[in-house]
Parts: structure tokens; C-alpha cells; sequence
């Protein structure tokens, strides 16, 4: 059944404020909930997010005051939004666990929308990126059972494999070729634009988080891996970022926030395995088709054309956390050795590539390096799982 949010009415804005004991939400069980709906819960936090930090920098560069006025109070019940969702996860989790789980949102996140993006620059843009996300989950994996004593298999559930992707330290590039080529907004599929806005939120996301969470631990092998992994995320949000045309205006970009929350808060409803949590996608959903419509109205007043002429005339196929396996292994297989160069992709390391690796890892193992050997001193082997088949694992080129 098609669902065209641009056609719906929501909840009214005056009826959208909660009080504290309706923001007050029962978290999901770690060790009985769906890993899935974990994924969901990190992803539309991350989206919640964006829509907070965007609307901030709306503002700071707005001077209609009733526009701010009206950015004010959409973004106050965003807000709250952001705090019922992310409030879903468990206290009792440790950071290691919820590291893994946006791990795990960023490898089949990332490989869905890869799997299904119409562009294929765009596509390539992915593919490259979760490759980096799939050994992140690796390596704090075996950071995991060194310091915990507990296996990532619980919290992923052979939904997702947990073991070598490109190796983390080839990670670090200079910051020039960790730019893309924009899509153009004149031509850009709908759906494009929906998975650009996507995967720059989760991966912003994770980026705040690890920069928050990492000196938060003692031991200086955790503390070192989270620096290491959270530059990283740095330039995965410049990665993803760069792709969104620089030529959008603000009222394009607004609805377009607006609508990528319909969309994910429709798609998570349709999917969402637990009952209390898919009341709450569905709430959600009803408050933001109001937001669109604020939206849509200040693009009419403001930018002199009409939402319909950028969006979608309907929501895409829902967006679906499945298992990738069989793909992020045939991506190994032909996409390891990849680097960049410029805002393009090459086989071998080039001399700025080069560079950057002798200035960072020159004196001594990178820490995610480190975790890997420390974990074979502990348990004899690296922790991974494996769920079938052998892991190809090519070399990557050096420069001829």
C-alpha cells in the first residue's frame, strides 16, 4: 500500500507536548529484544539528532524571527522525540555493548541502502565505507571479550558476522581524499537523497558518540581504540556528508529532514517486532507528518516552490535491517584493497595515503592493531564469527 505523507494530516503541534511520565519509557530488554530493534532505536536516535543540530544551524542563520519562532517549537518536540528514543536503551548495557550495537546499525545500515541505491557513485560511496564500519565492529569485539569477558555474539545474534574487513589502521587517509563528488539536486533521485540523510546521521551519531564516550573508560587500550575509531567516524561523516548538494537551500534541506523522518519512522513501524516500541514509531510518525507539513508550508512562502517538486510522491519500500552477509563477503572479496585518491577510488597507496600512515603509525601497532594482539595473547586466536564458508581477505597494494 503506497503512503504519501505530503497527503496526511498528524497530530496537531499544540497536542504534541508530552510530560515527564509520558517521556518516561520502559527501555528494551537487552538480553530478549529483537537486535533489530536495538538497530532501530540507535538509528532514529541518530536521526533525531540531525533533525536537533540541523534546525540549531537553521536558526543561527535565519533573521525572520517568526520563522525562528516556528523552527523553535517544532524543534522542542524534536527534542523530546530524541530523548523518548534514546532513553529506549538499556542502563544496564556498558558502553562496549552499545558500541558493538552501532556497529552493528552501521555495517547493515550501510549495506542495505548500498544494496539499494539507484546511483552508482553513490552506491560505491557505501559499499567503501561499511567495509571500514565492518572491521570497527571486529576490533571492538575482541576489545570486548579482553575487558568484559563476553562474546559480541550476544548482542549481534549471527544476524550480523563479526570479523575482518578493510584492516582499521589503513583507515586514516588525508583529510582531501576523504571528499566525494556531490549529487546534483537537479537530477538526484528521491530515494538518493533519503539514503544520503540516512547514513550521514548514523554516522554522525556514532562519531558523537565515541567522542563523548571514550576517555570515559580506565584501561588504556579501550581508551586508545575509541580515539583511534572516532577519527575515523570523523572522516566517514565528511565521506557521507559530501555527497549532499552544496546548492540545496535551507528550505529544501528542511523538508527534506522532515520527510527522511516519515520515512523511517513508517518503515520501522511496518518492521518492528516489538509492540510497545512500534506504538512509539507510530506516535512518532503521526507527530512528524505535522512537521512536514510546517515544512512544506515555509518552503511555499519562503523558497516560491513546492515541496512535491523535490520529494517523493510517496514513501519508498520500507527501510529494512536484514543480514548481509553473503554481500559484505562478496565486497571483501572485490573491494578490500580500495583507498581514495582525490574523490575518486584506487588500488594502490599513493603518496599522500603513504604519508599520513608513516605520520600516524610510524612509531609502533596502531591501537586496533594492538587489541589484536593482546586478544591472541589472552585466548590464543582473535575472536570472530564466522557463520559459514571461508573469509577472503586480499592484500592491499603498495604503491608500484
Amino acid at each position: 500500500m503506497t503512503f504519501n505523507p505530503l497527503e496526511q494530516r498528524g497530530i496537531p503541534l499544540d497536542r504534541q507536548l508530552r510530560n515527564w511520565r509520558e517521556l518516561s519509557v520502559t527501555p528494551i530488554d537487552p538480553d530478549r529484544c529483537d537486535p533489530y530493534t536495538r538497530c532501530r532505536v540507535i538509528t532514529m536516535n541518530g536521526i533525531e539528532v540531525e533533525a536537533l543540530l540541523f534546525s540549531h544551524h537553521f536558526t543561527r542563520h535565519c533573521p525572520d524571527m517568526e520563522v525562528k519562532r516556528q523552527l523553535a517549537e517544532v524543534r522542542y518536540i524534536e527534542a523530546q522525540q530524541q530523548k523518548a528514543v534514546n532513553w529506549l536503551l538499556p542502563g544496564v548495557s556498558s558502553v562496549l555493548e552499545t558500541t558493538i550495537a552501532y556497529e552493528q546499525v552501521a555495517v547493515d545500515l550501510t549495506a542495505w541502502v548500498a544494496r539499494m541505491e539507484p546511483d552508482p557513485y553513490l552506491t560505491q560511496a557505501y559499499q567503501f565505507g561499511v567495509l571500514e564500519d565492518f572491521d570497527h565492529l571486529y576490533r571492538y569485539a575482541n576489545l570486548y571479550e579482553m575487558i568484559e569477558h563476553r562474546k559480541a555474539e550476544e548482542i549481534v545474534d549471527q544476524l550480523t558476522e563479526v570479523m575482518p574487513g578493510r584492516p582499521t589502521p589503513l583507515h586514516h587517509r588525508n583529510p582531501v581524499d576523504n571528499l566525494r563528488e556531490p549529487y546534483d539536486r537537479t537530477t538526484v533521485s528521491p530515494l538518493s537523497r533519503l539514503h544520503a540523510l540516512t547514513v550521514m546521521s548514523a554516522e554522525q551519531q556514532t562519531m558523537n558518540f565515541y567522542m563523548n564516550v571514550g576517555p570515559t573508560y580506565m584501561e588504556p587500550i579501550a581508551r586508545s581504540l575509541y580515539q583511534e575509531i572516532g577519527l575515523i567516524e570523523e572522516e566517514h561523516v565528511t565521506h557521507y556528508e559530501s555527497l549532499v548538494d552544496p546548492g540545496e537551500t535551507w528550505w529544501e534541506q528542511l523538508v527534506h529532514h522532515e520527510y527522511n523522518e516519515c520515512y523511517l519512522y513508517h518503515s520501522f513501524m511496518e518492521q518492528e517486532s516489538d509492540r510497545r516500541v512500534k506504538a512509539l514509531w507510530e506516535l512518532h510518525l503521526n507527530m512528524e507528518l505535522e512537521h512536514l507539513r510546517i515544512a512544506c508550508d515555509l518552503m511555499r512562502r519562503h523558497d516560491g516552490r513546492e515541496p512535491a517538486e523535490v520529494l517523493a510522491p510517496e514513501l519508498p519500500n520500507v527501510l529494512t535491517f536484514e543480514p548481509n552477509k553473503q554481500y559484505l563477503r562478496d565486497l571483501i572479496a572485490e573491494q578490500l584493497d580500495l583507498t581514495t585518491l582525490g574523490t575518486g577510488y584506487v588500488r594502490e597507496a599513493h603518496e599522500r595515503f603513504e604519508r599520513m600512515q608513516q605520520e600516524l603509525n610510524g612509531d609502533g601497532p596502531a591501537p586496533s592493531d594492538e587489541v589484536l594482539a593482546r586478544h591472541r595473547e589472552m585466548f590464543g586466536t582473535d575472536y570472530r564469527v564466522e557463520t559459514e564458508g571461508e573469509h577472503p581477505v586480499p592484500a592491499f597494494r603498495a604503491r608500484g
